[in-house]
């Protein structure tokens, strides 16, 4: 891979994680968290949260928009 694509990709890289940190910012808690599949644990002052759905739904968000990034670049 040259090195011009290589750079492309890693700045298309970076403004994706930089809008999904944002979407983080503005959603916050109010969607992650909170769906089917997500479990919470609290005990006194101790509180355990396993997202196991919103890492599902994170894990296809992110596979179909790294998938139209490489198809750009093919």
């Amino acid at each position: 891979m040259p090195y011009d694509q290589l750079g492309k990709l890693l700045i298309i890289l970076g403004v994706a994680i930089v809008a999904v940190g944002g979407l983080f910012l503005l959603f916050g808690r109010s969607f992650f968290g909170k769906l089917p599949g997500d479990f919470t644990y609290t005990n006194g002052n101790f509180t355990c949260v396993v997202p196991i759905g919103s890492m599902i739904v994170i894990s296809l968000l992110l596979t179909v928009v790294l998938n139209i990034v490489l198809r750009i670049f093919k």
